[in-house]
């Protein structure tokens, strides 16, 4: 096991990496939603989310069927106009095995939400089994909660140690460490979190907002707080940390925000999908859509393009 984090005061945090200007942070975001893409930027945008998308689902109700036709989504989002797979596809464990069967040795990626996704409200132990046995059955990237009583309850060493036992588990795949930012409640805290995160997770692994089960996901606000957080670490260590918005980013118009603030506020080196994607579903139908519209000067109806998680 990973030694234990040496405890931390909230306030003796706050002293190392700063607060939150929170009108500051309103200010940037609106700024963002003024910046307009047109033609070949636009083109290039929409292609670039599309690429970055995990496409989801984490429903009760998910089969192999369903879990076959959300693969084959992801690797061909539509029939015409060239458009590239998606990043990856995101299942429970247990659907891992049968998203092998149809995107393993492929581009995509088998992402695996896990540790009692999405309260995060077990033994560690089980959450560790749980994620070794996504890793065994062919995911490529594991999506944990972090244990926000433990955060809320000042007890950041407990979640990072957690988190750092993760990692562990782990091996080779890819770690996403969602913060539930809803149930944290402030800026500041949001920024806290992502900073005890990204001190014990590796570089390329991820930080990301949401599991997109609660009231609250994904908004240019958190994310903005999340992206300068990585900027700020980054600045301090040399450590490049990934980014992952998820829940209630629908629309190619959000989409095209979010990659306005990851470039204004990272850079370039982060606008790929290595370091940036979208926790999603209903978001692919319409990035493809707006694509056929620059491709041939006319929408298509909503019913042209498949749905990401219909069944057989």
């Amino acid at each position: 096991m990973p030694a234990p984090q040496t405890p931390i005061s909230l306030r003796r945090l706050f002293d190392e990496i700063g607060t939150v200007d929170q009108v500051g942070i309103e200010e940037r975001v609106a700024k963002h939603t003024t910046r307009s893409l047109k033609k070949k930027s636009k083109v290039f945008g929409l292609r670039l989310a599309v690429t970055m998308v995990d496409l989801t689902t984490l429903e009760g109700k998910d089969t192999p069927g369903k879990v076959a036709s959300l693969c084959q989504k992801a690797l061909c989002p539509h029939d015409e106009g060239d458009i590239p797979p998606t990043a990856a596809v995101c299942v429970y464990p247990s659907m891992v095995r049968h998203a092998r069967k149809h995107v393993g040795g492929t581009q995509v990626k088998i992402a695996s939400v896990a540790t009692a996704f999405p309260s995060g409200q077990a033994p560690l132990k089980t959450r560790l089994a749980e994620v070794r046995a996504a890793v065994a059955d062919g995911a490529d990237e594991i999506d944990m909660v972090i244990n926000r009583g433990a955060f809320l309850s000042g007890e950041f060493g407990l979640m990072q140690d957690e988190i750092a036992a993760v990692v562990e588990a782990c091996g080779k795949a890819t770690l996403k460490v969602i913060l539930e930012v809803s149930e944290l409640e402030t800026y500041d805290n949001i920024r806290a979190a992502s900073f005890l995160a990204m001190r014990v997770i590796r570089p390329g692994d991820f930080i990301k907002t949401s599991t997109g089960k609660t009231n609250s996901n994904a908004t240019l606000g958190n994310n903005q707080v999340m992206l300068e957080a990585i900027r700020d670490h980054y600045l301090a260590t040399g450590v490049p940390i990934a980014m992952k918005p998820a829940g209630g980013i629908r629309t190619a118009k959000q989409a095209l925000h979010f990659l306005i603030a990851v470039k204004e506020t990272l850079g370039d080196e982060w606008l790929n999908n290595r370091r940036y994607r979208f926790g999603a579903s209903a978001l692919l139908n319409d990035l493809v859509r707006q694509l056929e519209k620059e491709r041939t000067g006319a929408y298509q109806a909503p019913w042209n393009f498949s749905e990401a998680t219909e069944g057989y």
